[in-house]
Order: structure tokens, then sequence, then C-alpha cells
């Protein structure tokens, strides 16, 4: 591994440990050049996906574009991180174990709409609103309503 400070590529590792529910491996490592000290993360990949957008464009799955597209929708909400990681990792094996490396937007789309609404009605919302592309507050209102059913409206 590389060191991201001075790019020796003679590093060594001085402590593994499973990490995000043992689906992957840390690792922190030591550059006996420049003394820095850095984390690696090893992770299975079972195959590689291929997301195929809703304009018909393919493009290879990008783990940590999901991640950053749902740490934005859990920012400032109180979850644990290693929940948000132990998440994530669900939903990628969720995409590896649906028997087609070409999954449409829309089904990874849903399936993260799934997983935020089991841990934070607010990320959620906040997930939806640019999922379902909310142009105004009446788009906000309308599916916060349908999120209470038994609320009638005076």
């Amino acid at each position: 591994m590389r060191c991201p400070f001075c790019g020796n590529v003679d590093t060594q590792v001085k402590d593994s440990r499973p990490a995000e529910d043992n689906v992957a491996i840390r690792r922190r490592r030591f550059c006996p050049a420049c003394g820095g000290r850095f984390t690696t993360y090893e992770r299975v990949q079972l195959r590689d996906l291929v997301v195929v957008k809703t304009s018909g464009r393919r493009e290879d799955f990008d783990r940590t574009k999901l991640e950053r597209s749902i740490r934005i929708a859990m920012q400032k909400r109180p979850i644990d991180p290693e929940r948000i990681d132990q998440m994530i990792s669900g939903i990628v094996r969720r995409l590896e174990s649906l028997g087609d490396t070409d999954i449409p937007s829309k089904v990874i789309g849903e399936i993260v709409m799934e997983a935020l609404a089991r841990i934070d009605t607010v990320a959620y919302v906040r997930f939806a609103s640019v999922y379902k592309n909310f142009q105004a507050a009446d788009d906000f209102d309308k599916f916060v309503s349908e999120l209470r059913p038994g609320v009638v409206e005076e």
C-alpha cells in the first residue's frame, strides 16, 4: 500500500481488526520512510456492479458515492457512525445479492430510502427530497403527510 504522505510503496501493517460488523478489515499502517500513520479498509466485492441511470447511461457502482449521499442525509442526526457504516454495508450486500450486475438507479434509491426510513425519519425525508426531486414546499407537505396516514388535516 502506497503511503498517502510521501508515496513510499513499502508501508507496514501495525494492526488489523474486523470492522463494520465483520464485513471489512481495518488496517493501521505505518510508513518507515516518513513516519506517517494511516488507516485502510479492505472489503469483499462479490461482483462488479453497474448502475443504469434513468437516462440509460451506465456507470460503475461507487460505494463512496452511495456513502456520501447517505452521510449528507444523516448530517447532524443523533445516529452512531458505526450504525451508518453497517447500514451502508447492508445496502451494498443487498445490491450484490440481487443476482444481476446491472442495477437500475431507481432500485438503489428505493433500497436506500427503505433503510433510512427504518433508522431516522428526518434523514429519510432529506434523502427523499433529493431522490424524488422536490420542487416546492408543497412536495414536502405531501410526502410528510403520507408518512403520517392517521393525521387529519384541518
